[in-house]
This record gives structure tokens, C-alpha cells and sequence, in this order.
């Protein structure tokens, strides 16, 4: 099995939510952002507050894994991990956690053996890409407030005061996250918390599998631009923007607590549990839902559906919760007639 390298490059937190269709699926906002003088709509509400636990289920979804990597019994265990076959070829599937521990490594046996199968990496975008400074910049200028507006003219004076906060807890200065755009600050916060707590997007498991592809030669290919990436949030209005922000900071500090179910769950790679959890919530917000996982899915299908043609698997690592549910990959799959087994 192989062995997991660690490196220590610090990134600014990537936008895996989750085409190789590079143009953006809704249209995106522009102009200055600054705080509406109305009262916000229950429904403009409603999603802001489905965005914001969605992020933190994702990001709980990942520390889930990390906190009980080597302990369950392996020979019980089954991997989100899914074959997909057609009529001449196969494709592998694999649910991603984007965070994870170095205790996590070596993986199973079976995850490393349909890699090892496979010639062609896909993921939800390519590293290479994501990691290049060019991205890099585009992420910080995308994230970036207007020279002439500073976050607490944005935000009201309870969620700056939530941000001065955690900031203090972090030990941050606050004058600098001030020029970050709420749905920016509210990842780079939270991802900050996290690698606090130990855990990082250099072990999650696009990572790994990027870094292998790479050692062994293999060609990688992204669904997705970072460019497509930040826009799917960096498109929500600023009023839905403040709640993500807000609700993230409020929730953070108890998302390590009561993970049984839901470790259990993607441990045994048990699809039905994972979507109860993940997307129990992100489902009750049809805008948000069709924006981040099912118009993003229903795009990747035409390429996925391509990799059956050829002569080996295509091994394809998106986020755990765009292949579950009737929306999910999974289920794409099967009601087109493809055999979809779970080794």
C-alpha cells in the first residue's frame, strides 16, 4: 500500500462543494457588495441559512472520518467506494472527504486496488490548476471586498462582532480579514478551526490520490475551472452571504460533538445514512440544491458516461454527497442502465 507524503503548502480553503463545462450554471452578481437597508426575505433567509449548514455538514462530513480513521474493523467495513459498469467498460467512483489526518493513512486495501486498476484520474477539478499561483490569486482577488468597503459596512454589527471573535480565538488581527467577502472569510475561518484541531486538505483524499497519480504517471483530469469553483459561491447575494458567515462562526465550535452516526455511516460506506445526514438540509433549499449539487452532477454525467469507453477504468473522486440521493451519481447511473456494485 502506498504510504501518504505530507507537505506543508498552505492553500486558501478550495470550493468543493462541487463540469467540465466551464461556464457558470446561474448567472453571478457583480458590482459593489454592500448591506441592504431592507429587511431581508424569509426566503432569501431560508437559504442563507441551508448554505451555511450545508458547509459545515461538509466540513463535519470530513472530520467525521478523520476522528475514527483505524479504528473500525476493516473486514466489517465497506468503502464509499462504487464500481460502475457498462457494456465495455467500468468506472470507479469514490465519495471524497476533503479534510482528513495522516491517521487515516495507509487507506483500505480495496480503495488503492481500483486506483491501481484504473489509468485516468478524474476529479472534481484538476490540482494541478487549483494549485498553481495564478488560482491562487484568482481565489484571493475573487474573495476580495472592493478597495472602498470594509467588512463590518457589509455585514451587520452582530456578525462582525461574531468575526472579531473568532478571530481572537485563532489569533488573528482583524483589520486584514476585513477586506475578505463574507462567503470568503466564512471558509478561510473555518478551515482555519479545523487545522487547529488537526485536520488538513493536504491529506484529504483528492489530495492523495492527485499526488499518487502524479508519482506513477498517471493523467489527471478536473470536471471542473477554478474560476466555475469560486463562482458558485461567490455568486450568492451579500444578504445570504452575512448568514453563511454568521451560522458557520455560531456553529463550528459543536460540530465535533455527537459524530457516531454519522462516522459509522461513512465508514460502512452506508449511501443512505450519508445522505439522511449530509443532505438533509441542503435539500430543503431548492435553489441551493439544484445550484451546488444536482445541475453540477447532471453536467458531469456526459463526461462520465464517456470513460465507458475506454479500455481501462477512469477512477473518479467528487465529494460524498454529490453520489448519493435520488439526485446523486449513483442513481444517475443505475437509471440509465448501468451495473453499480459497492465492492
Amino acid at each position: 500500500m502506498t504510504s501518504r507524503r505530507h507537505q506543508t503548502r498552505t492553500r486558501h480553503p478550495q470550493l468543493k462543494p462541487e463540469a467540465h463545462e466551464n461556464t457558470p450554471l446561474a448567472p453571478e452578481n457583480s458590482g459593489r457588495l454592500e448591506r441592504p437597508r431592507q429587511k431581508k426575505s424569509a426566503a432569501a433567509s431560508s437559504d442563507a441559512a441551508g448554505s451555511s449548514r450545508w458547509l459545515i455538514r461538509t466540513v463535519r462530513l470530513a472530520a467525521c472520518v478523520a476522528l475514527v480513521a483505524g479504528q473500525a474493523n476493516a473486514a466489517a467495513a465497506r468503502d464509499f467506494l462504487w464500481k460502475v459498469s457498462g457494456t465495455t467498460g467500468s468506472v470507479y467512483l469514490v465519495g471524497s472527504v476533503h479534510l482528513l489526518t495522516k491517521d487515516f493513512y495507509p487507506l483500505s486495501p480495496a480503495l488503492e486496488s481500483a486506483f491501481k486498476e484504473s489509468d485516468l484520474l478524474v476529479e472534481e477539478a484538476d490540482l494541478a490548476e487549483m494549485l498553481s499561483p495564478a488560482a491562487q490569486m484568482l481565489m484571493l482577488s475573487r474573495g476580495m471586498l472592493p478597495a472602498n468597503t470594509a467588512l463590518d459596512a457589509v455585514v451587520s454589527p452582530a456578525t462582525f462582532e461574531l468575526v472579531m471573535t473568532r478571530a481572537k480565538e485563532l489569533g488573528l488581527p482583524v483589520e486584514p480579514l476585513k477586506r475578505f467577502k463574507p462567503w470568503s472569510l466564512a471558509l478561510m475561518l473555518s478551515s482555519l478551526q479545523w487545522q487547529k484541531a488537526g485536520f488538513d486538505g493536504e491529506l484529504g483524499l483528492d489530495r492523495h490520490f492527485y499526488d499518487q497519480a502524479k508519482a506513477e504517471g498517471k493523467p489527471v483530469r478536473g470536471f471542473e475551472t477554478v474560476e466555475f469553483q469560486i463562482s458558485r459561491l461567490d455568486g450568492i447575494a451579500v444578504d445570504q452571504q452575512e448568514r453563511i458567515l454568521a451560522e458557520t462562526l455560531k456553529n463550528l465550535d459543536g460540530e465535533l460533538a455527537n459524530l457516531t452516526t454519522l462516522v459509522q455511516a461513512w465508514k460502512a460506506g452506508d449511501a443512505a445514512a450519508v445522505e439522511r445526514i449530509v443532505l438533509a438540509d441542503v435539500k430543503q433549499e431548492p435553489v441551493l440544491y439544484q445550484r451546488l449539487l444536482v445541475e453540477r452532477n447532471q453536467t458531469w454525467m456526459p463526461e462520465i458516461e464517456k470513460f465507458f469507453a475506454r479500455p481501462r477504468p477512469a477512477f473518479v473522486v467528487v465529494g460524498a454527497a454529490h453520489l448519493v440521493g435520488p439526485d446523486g451519481l449513483i442513481a444517475l447511473l443505475s437509471a440509465k442502465g448501468y451495473r453499480v456494485e459497492q465492492p
